[in-house]
């Protein structure tokens, strides 16, 4: 069934509230062979986006997209237990601290990320939006993870990431933590990611986990976007 009309029906589905249909287009995916690692990120990620999208322009109702982006959520949730418990990848050692916007939208589209990144391997935290920037800090100067994820999907939400990502500058904490951004704000601004001064960012669920492997084993394409660290190692000197 071509890809496009799939995610048509499922978005049909969704902004209607209709949770039996939703389930079996989803029940009829996997039947043709579609694993939980595809469907979400080739059913539900664009799907979200679509939703994003169509409410940020005012074509969708608030009522319509809260049926939509709470069921989407079921449904991802419901996924990524089933990716998450056939997943042969081997844990690489890599630890990942990752919060949000506070919207529901940006809380689902962090959480479709974070759980294809646990699949590869990596260890998530997850403390999803309305965390208190100062705790983020804290957790972050604690725990020492390998990176430091942040989705912002709402423009509103961009201020505090800025704040937190100086303050991890300007004190010297956690100079191994790798800064990741990614969402809607960044898709939608080209170099905001740098300007604010990311280590990473990506454009989808995929790219993050590509980005970040790539990474971590030293292969990095020639583009390897790693802007933050060199203002840190600037600042050092």
């Amino acid at each position: 069934m071509n890809a496009d009309l799939v995610i048509d029906r499922l978005f049909e589905a969704l902004v209607a509230g209709d949770r039996p249909t939703s389930r079996a287009i989803i029940a009829e995916q996997t039947r043709a062979g579609a694993d939980p690692a595809t469907i979400l990120t080739e059913l539900f990620w664009p799907t979200y986006q679509l939703l994003d999208k169509l409410f940020r322009a005012d074509k969708l109702t608030i009522l319509s997209h809260n049926y939509a982006t709470r069921l989407l959520r079921v449904l991802a949730d419901q996924t990524a237990a089933e990716l998450l418990s056939t997943s042969k990848a081997e844990r690489n050692g890599r630890t990942v601290v990752a919060a949000c916007g506070p919207s529901e939208a940006s809380e689902l589209g962090a959480q479709i990320a974070m759980d294809i990144l646990e699949s590869s391997g990596f260890t998530v935290r997850f403390a999803g939006g309305g965390v208190p920037i100062d705790e983020i800090q804290n957790a972050v100067q604690q725990d020492q993870p390998e990176a430091l994820v942040m989705f912002c999907s709402e423009p509103g939400d961009l201020p505090d990431i800025r704040a937190l990502i100086d303050t991890l500058y300007e004190v010297g904490a956690c100079p191994d933590t790798q800064i990741v951004v990614g969402g809607g704000v960044f898709n939608r601004a080209e170099e905001l990611a740098e300007e604010i001064g990311a280590d990473l960012w990506a454009t989808d669920p995929i790219e993050l986990v590509d980005t970040m492997i790539h990474d971590g084993e030293h292969r990095a394409p020639a583009d390897q976007r790693t802007v933050g660290r060199k203002r840190r190692i600037g600042r050092a000197a």
